[in-house]
């Protein structure tokens, strides 16, 4: 019984410590911004924080759009990178010549003789 009277003694103990803390921080948090003793701050709602960048300030740029240069531009190079890819898939894909020309000749001379 004695451990158990002990072990209870050291939760309470921690019990209060954990109470003051949590009291400390929320007399932190209502307490700020306020011009008297005992005034709870007002905190602006999640609302007015949560709008997006556009609704907040009217007078940014609109989104910056390609003109169509730099559009034309882009569809050609993308044209020859893919005409460049298919001209290489084409040259690996080609039969290899099975005996060139001149050595069909040299062989063909070497049977007559």
């Amino acid at each position: 019984m004695m451990a158990t009277d002990h072990i209870l003694a050291l939760l309470l103990i921690e019990r209060d410590k954990v109470t003051a803390a949590i009291e400390a921080l929320q007399r932190t948090t209502t307490t700020e911004k306020t011009s008297g003793p005992g005034r709870k701050a007002v905190l602006p709602p999640v609302e007015q924080d949560s709008k997006p960048p556009a609704m907040v300030d009217p007078s940014v740029p609109a989104k910056r759009k390609m003109s169509a240069a730099g559009r034309r531009a882009i569809i050609a190079a993308a044209k020859k990178r893919w005409a460049a890819i298919k001209a290489a898939k084409a040259a690996a894909a080609a039969p290899v010549a099975a005996v060139p020309a001149a050595k069909k000749k040299a062989a063909a001379k070497g049977k007559a003789a």
